[in-house]
């Protein structure tokens, strides 16, 4: 009786959480940002402020989530994720993955989909936040490059779309394509979700039967100059580079699960 009261109110309280997510993404796009865009006139001093309105409110959505009982979560090395700039690669089990990632940094870059600077919900703070848009693989390698050599944190889920459970990991050569033109650092960060919940095969309201709990692993820079260097040109590079990177993630995510 107990566990099914638990499981209707976390539906109900999974529900609410979404509708927090969308009215609020509304409400600060008319009236928060609009006061940040009047007031600061400098362009990058107003992403860095919108990054930070965004990481607010984000932290306040998983609070939010971890109050009212939907899951737990763990970080493991949080303080490395206030290191130098780099591109912090990261798996993609979940709809909140990147949520939880920008709720512990006050300022970084992500990859957004184009729907997103559509969707009325969610335009206001991508924009504000100068986040960045996939529209075409050479545009968006170029900005992201760009984003790195300005001194930027960058987040991506270099599988470019949510995990399929139960499949092996597959990534695009995104990723590694920017890490061998710009010579930045990767910072790993494994997810995982117990039991899974918000994945590609599910809606919102299918949610597990038991509290979630989500675990978040930040690994030490990882040193791929030179598998880099070794390689005869920069299409080599790449495809090596996208291999050791799905060896690496597929060999910690199975540690820590």
């Amino acid at each position: 009786m107990f566990s099914r009261l638990n499981y209707y109110w976390r539906l109900i309280a999974t529900a609410i959480s979404f509708l927090i997510f969308g009215l609020g993404g509304v409400l600060l796009s008319l009236t928060v940002f609009p006061i940040v865009n009047l007031l600061i006139r400098d362009q990058k001093r107003r992403k860095t402020v919108g990054q930070y309105i965004v990481h607010l409110s984000f932290r306040f959505f998983i609070g939010f989530m971890n109050r009212t009982d939907i899951l737990d979560y763990e970080i493991v090395g949080r303080e490395k994720l206030d290191g130098q700039p780099c591109l912090i690669l990261a798996n993609h089990p979940s709809l909140i993955d990147v949520v939880f990632l920008i709720s512990f940094m006050k300022k970084v870059d992500c990859i957004v989909k184009q729907s997103l600077l559509r969707n009325p919900f969610t335009v206001g703070p991508v924009r504000a936040a100068g986040y960045i848009g996939n529209s075409g693989a050479e545009r968006l390698v170029d900005d992201c490059v760009k984003s790195l050599a300005s001194g930027n944190s960058l987040v991506m889920f270099p599988e470019g779309t949510r995990s399929k459970p139960g499949q092996p990991l597959t990534f695009q050569r995104g990723a590694a394509n920017m890490v061998v033109r710009a010579e930045c650092p990767i910072r790993p960060v494994t997810i995982s979700f117990n039991p899974a919940t918000l994945t590609k095969a599910e809606k919102w309201y299918q949610i597990p039967s038991t509290k979630t709990k989500v675990v978040i692993c930040v690994g030490d820079d990882l040193d791929v100059m030179p598998l880099i260097s070794s390689a005869p040109n920069q299409t080599i590079a790449t495809r090596q580079l996208t291999r050791y990177l799905e060896e690496y993630f597929t060999k910690e995510i199975t540690a820590n699960g």
